[in-house]
């Protein structure tokens, strides 16, 4: 989890190679620890391994970009939609609160919200909670696999943003569409919250 952190915020950069004497003395881990682990990231695209060569963060490109964005959008809609349908009181709740909370964090925080643990975390369990109710534990795990994919690409488009973005705003539409169950809006509000980043780091 730790080295998922590390690649996702980029303070691992994209291309850049991962040697274990390095990874060893920053996590303090056996090197079958290490091999597991990175074996497991590359399976999520989030490592490259390389015959012959080790492992490196995978790059982050332009072509990767709008894959992860359009593959995301097509699992993120249709498990949304099925929460909706699916939810019930106890979902409502906890998505109620998984916004109050992402929004105490980011009340309290100085700087770019990107750079806290805290933050990345409650933003992560806000957006899990949105979907938590679809019903499909295989369609979670495609989503899970696709969001930190597309949170690495979140980092870059917070770092490099030309202007403000309400994120603030944004999350409560979607909370306020999922607990009206208003889908087609919720749908159309997901697809427009993903889309944003990855044009943002287009540009």
């Amino acid at each position: 989890h730790r080295l998922r952190e590390e690649i996702v915020s980029c303070r691992l950069r994209p291309g850049e190679p991962l040697k274990f004497e390095n990874l060893r003395t920053l996590f303090g881990a056996s090197f079958t620890t290490l091999r597991e682990a990175l074996t497991s990231l590359s399976a999520d695209g989030l490592v490259l391994a390389e015959e012959q060569r080790g492992f490196r963060v995978a790059q982050a490109t332009e072509a990767d970009l709008i894959d992860v964005t359009n593959a995301r959008v097509l699992i993120e809609v249709e498990t949304f939609r099925n929460a909706i349908l699916n939810g019930d009181d106890e979902w409502e709740i906890g998505l109620v609160a998984a916004m109050h909370r992402l929004n105490k964090i980011e009340s309290k925080l100085e700087g770019p919200v990107n750079e806290t643990l805290h933050w990345r975390s409650a933003h992560a369990e806000f957006h899990y909670a949105l979907v938590s109710a679809c019903g499909s534990p295989t369609l979670l795990a495609m989503r899970q696999s696709l969001f930190d994919r597309s949170e690495r690409y979140r980092s870059l488009s917070a770092a490099f943003r030309p202007e403000a973005r309400d994120k603030i705003g944004e999350h409560r539409e979607l909370m306020l569409a999922a607990i009206n169950r208003e889908a087609d809006r919720a749908a159309g509000l997901i697809e427009r919250h993903i889309r944003n980043t990855a044009e943002n780091v287009l540009k």
